[in-house]
């Protein structure tokens, strides 16, 4: 009943993205479930390592290529995080403060897949199956079934889940030497486009794989930078399972990083407090209704579209209402962002940069978020709206396509649009200040919105249940 997820990420340990959140997330409640999972992932040098007490469980060394390493791995001794956390530390490689952008990003995952086989290799760890997560670990399929190294963990089934199928990891075979002793003529599974690709021999090695939503499983084998054939050939190995929040830091009941904590109950009035706090901070109007993005500044994100659709919007309705917007990334978008709040001052507020607790609050006060994104696996910044009876604004792709449902449809309770452009977004914009006026068909969609159930309870079982058609020990 022993899982370990392997990842680049977690939450509170190192966030980049939407990853850090699952794995943050999706052990612990499947440890409340019954299952023994636990998180592996590298060291870094930031606040929760300084923070917290680790025991060291294991020394070793290994090689990478001809370089030796010497790794340690720690334990964090408490499991306050709701499972077992362990971090690869290797001096000079994996010790430092930032997640990515290292030039020897390569050198650095490669070491980290390596030294974990190598701990439960020769530690006589156990795992009844291996969770790997996005291209940072996709080797360790490959080298359990095909690396004499670790023959004793050759029928251990492993899962590989694509956060996001663009980034592959991809490095040159002049590198193929980094790898332990493997057989030979399999290495036709390591290679895509003449290179060797992580992503792809994960998809090719491992029992199955999942994507973060349904639709997204589908999209792959159109647009997944360059790897769209595998997809269409393994698609019989895939699943597609909506991720889930963790319900118990997303709580607008109990969250304590909002200014007023409130239930479905008291949604209106709970809303309007949030939006007080948050409007006073950024000298908006709160009587005005508040548009609000949170995310990357970046073409997958829709953000190069925000400028132009912002300007569009309140030329259109001058006045009407509010746009609030919290992220960092390509520094023209950030440029065109920070000038055009120049130009509506009274309107538009830009923070560049991101703050968890601003977000919270963001989710908490705002009536409506926007995500016009291009690419969209699962998303969950609009299940964090849904949570606080935000309504999301989001493109029909991915997992947008799979949790939100237009309003004007039965069921529904947000607005979708078609197209990742700026004509759909101020179309979106124009639908949603229309609803804001209609008081008591929005206070109705929102009770709706804070009912549904995205939590990581249903979701995990999803995982579960496959883990069991794998492993029937589990």
């Amino acid at each position: 009943m022993r899982i370990f997820h392997l990842s680049a990420e977690c939450y509170p340990v190192a966030k980049v993205g939407g990853l850090a959140d699952v794995v943050g997330a999706l052990p612990k409640y499947q440890n409340l479930a019954g299952l023994q999972a636990a998180v592996v992932m590298p060291y870094y040098n930031r606040k929760f390592v300084k923070e917290n007490v680790f025991d060291t469980v294991f020394q070793g060394a290994t090689l990478l290529g001809t370089r030796r390493l010497y790794f340690e791995i720690l334990k964090e001794q408490t499991d306050k995080l709701g499972f077992e956390l362990f971090l690869v530390r290797i001096p000079g490689l994996l010790d430092r403060e930032e997640i990515y952008s290292y030039p020897d990003e390569t050198e650095q995952f490669v070491a980290f897949q390596i030294a974990f086989l190598d701990w439960i290799s020769f530690s006589q760890q156990s795992p009844d199956l291996i969770h790997c997560h996005d291209h940072h670990s996709g080797l360790i399929p490959f080298l359990l079934y095909h690396s004499k190294l670790y023959t004793r963990l050759a029928n251990t089934p492993t899962i590989f889940t694509i956060h996001n199928g663009q980034y592959h990891g991809a490095f040159g075979w002049d590198k193929l030497s980094y790898l332990p002793e493997i057989d030979l003529s399999k290495t036709g599974l390591l290679d895509w486009a003449g290179g060797i690709n992580p992503l792809a021999a994960a998809v090719k090695c491992c029992w199955r794989y999942t994507t973060v939503s349904p639709t997204y499983l589908q999209e792959l084998t159109i647009n997944s930078n360059g790897l769209e054939y595998l997809f269409y050939m393994e698609r019989a190995k895939g699943v597609g399972i909506i991720n889930g929040i963790d319900t118990d830091i997303w709580n607008p009941k109990t969250d304590p990083m909002i200014a007023s904590n409130f239930s479905v109950l008291q949604v209106s009035k709970g809303k309007q407090a949030n939006k007080e706090a948050l409007c006073s901070r950024f000298n908006l109007a709160p009587d005005k209704p508040l548009v609000s993005f949170i995310g990357r500044l970046v073409i997958e994100k829709g953000a190069d579209l925000l400028a132009t659709a912002i300007e569009q919007s309140f030329n259109e309705h001058p006045g009407q209402f509010n746009f609030l917007l919290l992220g960092a990334g390509e520094k023209e978008t950030e440029i065109e962002l920070l000038q055009l709040k120049a130009f509506y001052p009274d309107w538009f507020h830009v923070f560049i940069g991101y703050d968890e607790a601003l977000a919270h609050l963001v989710y908490a006060g705002s009536d409506f978020l926007l995500m016009p994104s291009r690419v969209e696996p699962c998303g969950l910044n609009q299940l964090y709206a849904l949570r606080y009876g935000t309504m999301p604004m989001v493109r029909t792709t991915g997992g947008l396509k799979d949790t939100v449902i237009d309003f004007g449809d039965e069921g529904g309770y947000g607005i979708r649009y078609n197209d990742a452009s700026v004509e759909d977004i101020c179309e979106a914009v124009s639908r949603a200040l229309v609803l804001f006026n209609n008081t008591k068909h929005l206070q109705s969609l929102r009770k709706i919105m804070m009912a549904l159930d995205f939590s990581w309870d249903r979701s995990s079982k999803e995982y579960i249940n496959l883990y069991k058609s794998l492993n029937p020990i589990i």
